[in-house]
């Protein structure tokens, strides 16, 4: 798979990832379930890597990955305690699990189509 096909996918579900919890949280909020505040505080770790994942950036596809892991724990938790929200989370669940596996691959394609990495020590070095 190129890293330009890997990109549009992962842009794409990521995008699909905000506007899913973006509408589940605040429709929490506006049900009276949550306070709106309390709400739109669940999207604030989800919108911060959205700058380098729309242009791109590799060192933000692996790090956006960690961000990735508390919604997926949200899902996962509702999945187990709810049967009402069963459908949503397992939609949840299952885009985020293909995100976990998008955005390594893409960081690492397109880190070595730029050329970034670790450097390896020299013998001198050592």
């Amino acid at each position: 798979m190129t890293s330009n096909t890997l990109f549009t996918l992962s842009r794409l579900g990521y995008l699909a990832l905000v506007l899913l919890l973006g509408g589940w949280f605040i429709g929490q909020g506006l049900n009276g379930e949550y306070t709106l505040l309390f709400s739109l505080l669940w999207l604030v770790p989800l919108l911060l890597p959205i700058k380098g994942i729309l242009k791109g950036h590799p060192y933000t596809y692996a790090w956006a990955s960690f961000i990735l892991c508390l919604y997926m724990l949200h899902a996962l938790t509702l999945l187990y305690v709810t049967t009402d929200a069963f459908a949503f989370a397992l939609i949840e669940a299952l885009l985020i699990g293909a995100l976990l596996v998008a955005f390594p691959f893409y960081a690492r394609i397109r880190g070595r189509e730029l050329g970034l990495g670790l450097k390896k020590k020299s013998a001198k070095e050592v």
